[in-house]
């Protein structure tokens, strides 16, 4: 889910150090069946994963369609080179997926190469989505099916309130937005794709929504949001965004809001499918 061309230069929210690329296959884990519920690739042979990142996605789409070969394309030299890694140690995915360094607003491809294409946490770190859907469509064949999953952080509910990691999450959006990026895209997928020229445009509205009747599923989401969320706060303090008396209190509420009896955590998030002609 990573786009930066330079890792050193581009405001990238959440970085790349191998803690955060750890991050990256956890999270793709926790959320393997919610995102991959009604993603359907019958029938098709050549993906192209868009922002492959680390290959966490990757890699389940290999495992859920055994016919599928991937053409994963990302910025980042250092996300690439963890996807290798990864990807590499499981000897069954061998000769299955092809790695390389591409801007997915110029795709080196010509058009039909892919038969079916798969973005997932992409369209909200890059400046033009819409230049980046309009590639995509360009080295898709006709009736090839695209699914997109994207954020919607207006959605986030945490309870009990927590002043601080309301304070964090409304400067971590605002980084996003100041960086070139959005935060909401997923709510605007669907007017994307139409002005991108796509058909047969649907979309879901996907949720986390944990209380008391998944207590231990619950703790696990609570935990894994505060290390989404401290993620970002290395880049969030040198931005000025937030102060470490924030940080601190961030910490101190998910601390308590993981162990409270009575939680709540609420998140949508947002999945499009639509099809190329």
């Amino acid at each position: 889910m990573n786009d930066p061309s330079n890792t050193t230069e581009f405001p990238y929210l959440h970085g790349f150090s191998e803690v955060e690329q750890a991050r990256l296959v956890k999270q793709a884990q926790i959320a393997e069946s919610t995102i991959f519920h009604d993603i359907d690739y019958a029938g098709a042979s050549r993906l192209l994963e868009v922002g492959s990142g680390v290959g966490a996605q990757t890699e389940i789409l290999l495992r859920r369609f055994p016919a599928l070969h991937a053409t994963c394309v990302d910025l980042s030299p250092a996300q690439l080179g963890a996807a290798s890694r990864r990807l590499s140690a499981m000897p069954w995915l061998e000769g299955r997926y092809a790695l390389q360094q591409a801007d997915a607003t110029d795709l080196p491809f010509p058009p039909r190469s892919f038969d079916c294409a798969f973005l997932c946490w992409v369209l909200e770190h890059v400046p033009s989505p819409a230049r980046v859907l309009n590639e995509v469509r360009r080295v898709l064949s006709p009736g090839s099916p695209l699914y997109i999953t994207e954020v919607m952080n207006a959605s986030f509910l945490l309870d009990p309130y927590s002043p601080n990691v309301w304070r964090y999450w409304m400067a971590f959006n605002d980084f996003q937005i100041d960086s070139g990026g959005d935060p909401f895209i997923g709510a605007k997928l669907g007017n994307l794709l139409l002005a991108g020229g796509y058909r047969d445009v649907a979309t879901q509205i996907k949720t986390f929504h944990f209380d008391n009747r998944e207590p231990a599923r619950r703790k696990t989401m609570i935990a894994f949001w505060e290390e989404l969320l401290l993620s970002a706060a290395d880049q969030l303090l040198a931005e000025g965004k937030v102060t470490d008396e924030v940080v601190e209190g961030v910490r101190r509420e998910m601390h308590q809001v993981q162990n409270d009896p009575d939680a709540v955590f609420f998140y949508s998030f947002v999945q499009a499918r639509a099809t190329v002609y």
